[in-house]
């Protein structure tokens, strides 16, 4: 079978658990080990993923990294039903939704995680940062509102990559008391989404593994603090905590090496 290597709570995954649950695609979806340590993961998910970053696809003999390109994969290898609109310049509006919210937006839910569930930041520097992630939140509703505009799903009349792309973002969102504001059309749509199989499956994936960790959650904050668990500064994500005013954070985090860079392949 198909196999998925995933965490729960990573939109990168879900975007392509979403991909392939609306297209009816079998698969298995596994926590690789490792994942957190920065180290010592299990060697079919490296052999998938040289990088060590979720999500990563096995088809067989086929392994794929990088969500994006996943998308493309499942999109070719399962083309019915389509994802991606049919002209050209309908799908690298998609595209260009799914690389804005994969880097801009992800990056302001990541941080919010940083100070509400692993405490990388207190007192003042959380209060503004917080503040900060809400500002600039409310600034990409009000871009989505508009590449929304009139229509039913941002694909147009049919749910589809953009609309799978964003979906996880907002959901992640609303986690942080972020969500659209009521009688809005991206309310709305947000609702639409949520109602479909496929996002609802998904979205409750994540709960479950998130009220499921419980207390869970304050351990990990605890081995993060401990640099058992290490927390990974992507490009885009250390850009926004350096931007946003949390540079204080990034040197605590590399005194006490408990942030990670991407790895090196070997």
């Amino acid at each position: 079978m198909l196999l998925l290597f995933d965490h729960p709570l990573s939109p990168y995954a879900q975007k392509c658990k979403i991909a392939l649950r609306e297209k009816g695609v079998p698969f298995e979806a596994r926590l690789p080990a490792g994942v957190g340590s920065g180290a010592g993961f299990e060697r079919a998910f490296l052999e998938a993923s040289p990088r060590g970053e979720v999500p990563a696809l096995v088809d067989g003999e086929v392994r794929v990294f990088d969500s994006t390109i996943i998308l493309d994969y499942i999109e070719e290898r399962w083309p019915d039903p389509p994802l991606l609109p049919k002209s050209p310049a309908d799908r690298a509006r998609s595209r260009m939704i799914e690389e804005a919210m994969d880097t801009h937006y992800e990056a302001i839910n990541w941080g919010l995680g940083e100070i509400h569930f692993f405490r990388r930041a207190q007192g003042d520097v959380a209060r503004a940062l917080t503040e900060r992630a809400a500002a600039q939140t409310a600034a990409w509703r009000r871009w989505l509102e508009a590449q929304l505009g009139d229509r039913v799903w941002f694909d147009g009349e049919r749910f589809g990559r953009a609309d799978l792309s964003v979906a996880p973002y907002l959901n992640g969102s609303r986690g942080f008391g972020l969500a659209p504001e009521a009688g809005s059309r991206l309310g709305a749509w947000l609702a639409r989404a949520n109602e479909r199989p496929a996002v609802a499956q998904t979205a409750s994936e994540a709960g479950g593994f998130l009220s499921g960790a419980g207390g869970g959650m304050g351990q990990v904050a605890e081995a993060v603090e401990q640099g058992l668990f290490k927390r990974e500064y992507r490009d885009h994500r250390l850009e926004w905590m350096v931007r946003s005013g949390g540079v204080e954070v990034v040197l605590e985090g590399l005194a006490r090496q408990n942030i990670r860079f991407t790895g090196e392949f070997s």
